[in-house]
């Protein structure tokens, strides 16, 4: 129910109640306008690569835990690369006809949670423009990198694969999902990282937890290069190297590949994918833990 909706019992608003009102739903207007255009041009620029393969990752659950205590998770260990198919990893559910069953995943807050997490949670998820702030960005070793393309969406179902996004459904809704775009010098890598946030860290910790595990399944999709880039897109079933690390309410992906497809070159593709993760992830931690300017 917007202001304009809204019944006054106790008599008629004055002047200016009426001009606030009118000014409200203009904005929600506005912003309802925004969201759908948003939505319309991640829809254009993602598209869903599936992959039949497994990866497992062990020892996920003693990391989260003490990660999220702590207020962030800097790190997820194991070896992402896509490769041949492998038997799914222990403790998941049997896939069915129809693809891989989600599994039923309960995550809660640890008992000794930072006692600041509410009012970190109280303030708005990550924008855009914070979380991606530069189109040319330089990371710890000294590599720089160009930011080819950015989209955005509250329709995070859209940005991922099925099975991520019914992993989702079973908490609360994703708030926001952030997908950039960006490439090396020699504009040979393509680099997709991706900030999906919550409301709530539970919901974060799941998908983090599951996204470890089984990272071709639960996965965020990579974008395509737009025409005016002048990049080619990646062949699909392509390898590529998988990583991801959890904020405080955040989960941020990294899925880096070769834009001609090639297997060669695996250490400098991991290197290039995890020193812009690792860039990222400074970015958002610094945002969601109240000292980027801007974060309040």
């Amino acid at each position: 129910m917007t202001f304009g909706d809204q019944e006054f019992p106790y008599g008629p608003p004055d002047r200016y109640a009426q001009f606030a009102a009118e000014q409200d739903r203009i904005e929600q207007d506005r912003v309802e306008q925004d969201r759908i255009m948003q939505d319309r041009i991640m829809q254009d620029r993602i598209r869903r690569r599936r992959r039949n393969r497994r990866v497992a990752v062990a020892g996920v659950g003693a990391v989260l835990v003490a990660a999220v205590a702590a207020g962030v998770v800097t790190a997820a260990g194991g070896d992402d690369r896509g490769g041949p198919a492998a038997a799914p990893p222990a403790g998941t559910a049997t896939p069915s006809a129809s693809g891989p069953a989600v599994p039923s995943v309960d995550a809660g807050l640890p008992s000794n949670a930072p006692s600041a997490l509410p009012s970190l949670l109280a303030r708005p998820v990550i924008r855009p423009e914070q979380a991606f702030p530069s189109k040319s960005v330089r990371v710890g070793d000294g590599s720089r990198y160009s930011r080819v393309d950015l989209a955005t969406t509250t329709a995070c179902g859209r940005g991922m694969s099925a099975e991520l996004a019914e992993l989702i459904e079973q908490g609360e809704e994703c708030a926001r999902l952030t997908a950039a775009l960006f490439t090396d010098a020699d504009r040979r890598s393509q680099i997709t990282v991706t900030v999906l946030s919550f409301a709530r860290v539970e919901d974060a910790s799941r998908v983090f937890m599951m996204a470890s595990m089984d990272p071709v399944t639960y996965q965020v999709v990579s974008l395509d290069p737009p025409p005016e880039a002048g990049m080619p897109t990646v062949p699909p079933g392509s390898a590529g190297v998988f990583r991801r690390v959890m904020t405080v309410r955040s989960v941020v992906f990294a899925n880096g590949q070769w834009g001609d497809g090639s297997e060669t070159g695996e250490a400098e593709l991991t290197a290039q994918t995890e020193g812009l993760l690792r860039h990222v992830n400074e970015t958002v931690v610094a945002y969601e833990d109240g000292e980027a300017e801007g974060s309040g």
